[in-house]
């Protein structure tokens, strides 16, 4: 009879184990699925909103733009592209700012002070913001540097574009051009 009640005691532990690692399982797939489910946003779906600091030291809230088509650039002081496209961006706002396009340049470097160094030497007239918590570049899934995204009038997001190569502003040209005729 000992026999038995350690073999039932044994199993039951056993079993009430194996439900520990059922439930964690099912709990890390449920993480998983909501990490990815809050992946950055498709083309078509809603911008997520953010308030970030300006270089000017006023904030700017993403939503307020609403009416404008808003190019997103995430860009870092390290990166070199990012520093091969911030003067293309310069000419596209000079261009079509009149129009009702704006561009915010959100830096990710972990301290402000690293993305003013580089703007010393690269003059940009668009308003620069610092996601230096990365919290922002989080919501958008940045992944690699520069990553553009492009918004509709509405709100929307049309185009996410990792990276950036020598012509890429002209295909961001091309879908503002689009985009203002709708």
């Amino acid at each position: 009879m000992k026999n038995m009640n350690r073999a039932l005691s044994t199993t039951t532990a056993g079993m009430k184990l194996g439900n520990l690692l059922l439930a964690g399982a099912t709990l890390l797939a449920l993480s998983v699925a909501s990490v990815s489910a809050m992946a950055k946003p498709a083309s078509g779906e809603l911008s997520p909103d953010f308030t970030l600091k300006s270089r000017d030291g006023g904030n700017i809230k993403l939503s307020e733009q609403r009416g404008n088509i808003v190019m997103v650039n995430f860009w870092a002081s390290w990166c070199g592209p990012c520093r091969e496209e911030l003067p293309a961006f310069e000419e596209l706002y000079q261009e079509y700012q009149d129009m009702g396009v704006e561009i915010l340049a959100v830096n990710v470097d972990d301290e402000a002070e690293k993305a003013n160094v580089l703007l010393q030497d690269i003059e940009v007239s668009f308003p620069v913001l610092y996601d230096t918590s990365g919290e922002v570049s989080e919501l958008y899934d940045v992944s690699a540097m520069p990553t553009t995204v492009l918004i509709d009038r509405d709100g929307n997001v049309r185009l996410l574009h990792p990276g950036y190569r020598k012509g890429d502003e002209k295909k961001y040209e091309k879908a503002i051009k689009m985009l203002m005729r709708e």
